[in-house]
């Protein structure tokens, strides 16, 4: 399987957005101190380097 520059920026697009919705759930529903909104700025940062991640494919 031959993994182009596009393949893996996708890959690690979903990933992102994987890991961003795991801290956002984890500041939302396991941490009810201030330690979640932590976790759900962290989220939220995930979202935007996924952002980019999806904005840099087809242009490296």
């Amino acid at each position: 399987m031959g993994m182009n520059k596009n393949t893996v920026l996708a890959w690690a697009t979903w990933i992102m957005i994987f890991v961003g919705l795991g801290m956002i759930a984890l500041g939302a529903f396991k941490y009810d101190e201030v330690a979640g909104y932590g976790f759900g700025a962290v989220g939220i940062g995930f979202f935007a380097i996924a952002w980019v991640f999806n904005a840099l494919k087809g242009r490296v």
